[in-house]
Formats: structure tokens, C-alpha cells, sequence
């Protein structure tokens, strides 16, 4: 039995038991109570610490303050940011900055437009000054994106590995956004990435998890925390995400492009809470055979039968 406030879960512990007869046959009533509070499940990157794992975006909402309700709604701790896009002042960035609390919420500035590794390294370091004029001085975070392919914007291995060798060298916490590839995503883990970002289909398709298989090999081996990015629809894909044991997930699109964002944003949230605490739980092992829930000793033989 359980009770849950807000995002505060509790347990309900026993603390006696009562007994009375009748009949000479035992009875129990319900016992008393009393509310304990769990330990945080903390989510660790880097040197810091996040109670969320659901990390969102700044992009393709219908206006600036949808994009602030949405925010709240989906109670993330770290949103992305497309530097060159705040550079430049693209459309819909504009107040961008101004619009969100930076005393609340981690900036993790990415490298979206980058077609290669000598760009997305000087964006990086952009992006850390970025962090500072927020006010967040030692943010060291970037989410690393190359991505020279405009039409189906798949990452490049090659160029990823390469930016990210740089970019753990100058002290970046880099937070990779990769193909669907195990062994890639070690190779990543061992120059040093904080996280590792497997795509789960194509950027803003909605199409899922198409690459599930090679994400749980990625989640099996990895020693980092494994971020699901791309590809989430819908909130049960999200689910699905963290049951395989994914650490967190980054839900863009979904959100901003729903028929109604901040509805999405706090149904993502809870499918995130949800997917965690399956993963946790364990789930019931898969078989080729049904296997009955009711016991079968003790059965009622009709009337009449040996």
C-alpha cells in the first residue's frame, strides 16, 4: 500500500496488530500506520545530482510562455539550449535566456548545427560562456551533436568521438548524442563522457524506441548513465525507456508539439516516474509457457469424486 504527494513518495509501515475471537475463529484488523520517507533516487552526472530524469528542451514551442508552463509542468531540473541558435537570435530564441530561472533549472547547452568536430568544439566552448552569463560558473556541461546529415539528422560517429576526445580534455562534462551503437558508446565512456545519449529513432520523428535491442546492450555495459534522446512520442515510450534501465530521458519534440504542451510535459513526468520505479521493482521474468496466478494444491473436488 502506498501513498504519494506531489513527487514525494511514501511507504506505509505497520506498526501493530489487534485480535478479538469470535466463534473461537481469529480475526485481524487493519493495522495502524505511520508514513516513512525513502531515500532520494538520485540521478548523478558529473559532480551534480538531479532528482529528475526527464531532461527537456527549449525548442519548437508555439510561444515563449508555453514553453515556461511546460517547464513547470514537467518539473525537469535541465533543459537544452542551442547555442548557435541563441547567438544568432533565431526565431523563437529571442528572450529565451530571460524567460527561464537559471537558479533552478541547469542549462546544458548543446552543439545542434554543428557539422563537424572543429565546430562543435568551438560551439561547446561558447556555450560554457553561455552558462556563465546565466550564472551557472562552473556549468561545464555540453551536449555534443554533430550532425552533417540536414535530411535525417543522424549523428556522426567519427566526428563525435573526435570532438569529445577535445572537449574531456578542456574539462567539459560531454553528454554525447549518438547512434544506437554499443560499441561506440564505449569508446565514449572510456575518453571520459559523463553520459552517454543513444537516439531512439530519428530527431522529431515520434517513431519510439526502433533501436531497443541496441539500447539495452548499451545500458547492459555502460559504467555511465545511459540518456535516451530522440525519437519519444508519447509518454509510454518514455516509460519504456527508463524500465529498460535507461538513467533519464530527453523529450523535446513530443512536448513542445503536442496539441497541448504543458498536459504533455507533466504526462511525460510521470511516465518517467513510473518507467523508474518499474526498472526498480523488477519485473516479472518473461516465459514461453502461462503460468497461473492461483495456486493449484487445495483444489475443491466436486461431490462424489475420489
Amino acid at each position: 500500500m502506498g501513498m504519494e504527494n506531489h513527487d514525494d513518495v511514501y511507504t506505509l509501515k505497520p506498526i501493530g496488530s489487534t485480535r478479538t475471537h469470535s466463534d473461537d475463529v481469529p480475526k485481524t484488523s487493519p493495522a495502524p500506520m505511520v508514513l516513512t520517507t525513502p531515500s532520494p533516487d538520485l540521478l548523478s552526472i558529473g559532480k551534480r545530482n538531479f532528482h529528475s530524469r526527464l531532461f527537456t528542451g527549449t525548442g519548437k514551442y508555439p510561444s515563449l510562455r508555453v514553453m515556461q508552463e511546460s517547464l513547470q509542468a514537467s518539473r525537469c531540473e535541465m533543459v537544452t539550449v542551442a547555442v548557435r541558435r541563441i547567438q544568432t537570435m533565431a526565431s523563437g530564441h529571442s528572450g529565451l535566456m530571460e524567460a527561464i530561472d537559471w537558479s533552478t533549472i541547469w542549462m546544458l547547452p548543446n552543439t545542434a548545427g554543428c557539422a563537424n568536430a572543429e565546430e562543435a568544439i568551438r560551439v561547446a566552448r561558447m556555450g560554457r560562456e553561455l552558462a556563465k552569463l546565466a550564472g551557472q560558473e562552473d556549468n561545464n556541461f555540453v551536449k555534443l551533436e554533430v550532425i552533417p546529415d540536414n535530411r535525417h539528422l543522424l549523428p556522426d560517429p567519427f566526428g563525435t568521438l573526435e570532438a569529445a576526445e577535445q572537449l574531456v580534455k578542456e574539462g567539459f562534462e560531454v553528454l554525447p548524442y549518438i547512434n544506437a551503437d554499443p560499441l561506440l558508446a564505449k569508446r565514449l565512456e572510456e575518453v571520459g563522457c559523463a553520459t552517454v545519449m543513444p537516439l531512439g529513432s530519428p530527431i522529431g520523428s515520434g517513431q519510439g524506441l526502433r533501436n531497443a535491442a541496441n539500447i539495452s546492450l548499451i545500458i547492459e555495459n555502460a559504467g555511465v548513465p545511459v540518456v535516451v534522446d530522440a525519437g519519444i512520442g508519447v509518454p509510454s515510450e518514455a516509460a519504456q525507456a527508463l524500465e529498460m534501465g535507461a538513467a533519464a530521458v530527453l523529450v523535446n519534440s513530443a512536448i513542445a508539439l503536442a496539441e497541448d504542451p504543458i498536459a504533455m510535459a507533466e504526462a511525460m513526468h510521470w511516465a518517467v516516474k513510473a518507467g523508474r520505479k518499474a526498472c526498480k521493482a523488477g519485473r516479472l521474468p518473461q516465459r514461453t509457457e502461462a503460468s497461473p496466478s492461483s495456486p493449484t494444491t487445495g483444489i475443491i473436488k466436486e461431490s462424489g469424486t475420489n
